[in-house]
């Protein structure tokens, strides 16, 4: 399908977006993945700094156990046909130091959510999987219709099955997650694998 005008102007817009910029370590860079045909998105946090570097999201080890986690190759996941991948912030945001040691990346900008996301989504109209990364993708997406009881990472993943096969939701794949995954076992014995079917049945459809 060809991208309507309006689509390629709010990508246009999004890729000149610098709103944040006083605010950010580096120069704007906006990092998103995004096509009218894409069947599965993406939801994440926001790019580190090796994908700023490289201008595509998850050129990381996270990316790699992602990738993994999907069994797609990198070829099917850079395919913005295929995949959209829409952080919560678009730009690196910086970097935490505590005690003159880096400590993991900052929050995602805060303003990228309510300007573009809403709009941009109305857009992707042939999505068919929803990937939820990580817990400020989980705020936005399942634990804006919760109220009070807001879901943690490991209840919304545990859960899975309650937004399933819409949406499914994931720890970062960041390996700063390790500790939880080895805590979390059958998360990897049991919920994997029926990701990769769904992705699997979802990418032979477009194919």
């Amino acid at each position: 399908m060809k991208p309507s005008d309006k689509f390629l102007q709010l990508k246009a817009k999004i890729s000149a977006c610098n709103l944040c910029q006083a605010e950010l370590p580096l120069p704007a860079k906006p990092i998103i993945q995004i096509s009218q045909n894409a069947k599965i998105l993406i939801a994440g946090q926001a790019p580190g700094i090796k994908a700023h570097e490289k201008g595509a999201p998850f050129h990381d080890p996270s990316g790699k156990r992602l990738r993994d986690w999907l069994g797609v190759t990198e070829e099917q996941f850079y395919d913005a046909n295929l995949f959209a991948i829409v952080p919560m912030g678009f730009c690196f945001p910086g970097t935490i130091i505590r005690n003159g040691k880096k400590s993991g990346d900052k929050p995602p900008m805060p303003l990228c959510a309510p300007i573009w996301r809403q709009t941009l989504f109305e857009e992707l109209a042939h999505i068919e999987l929803t990937i939820i990364l990580g817990q400020y993708a989980i705020d936005y997406h399942l634990n804006s219709k919760q109220g009070k009881n807001k879901l943690s990472v490991t209840q919304a993943v545990m859960n899975w099955q309650e937004y399933w096969p819409a949406s499914i939701a994931l720890p970062h794949p960041s390996p700063r997650n390790n500790i939880w995954l080895k805590r979390h076992p059958e998360f990897e014995a049991e919920v994997i694998p029926r990701l990769r079917n769904k992705v699997k049945d979802i990418l032979t459809v477009q194919g």
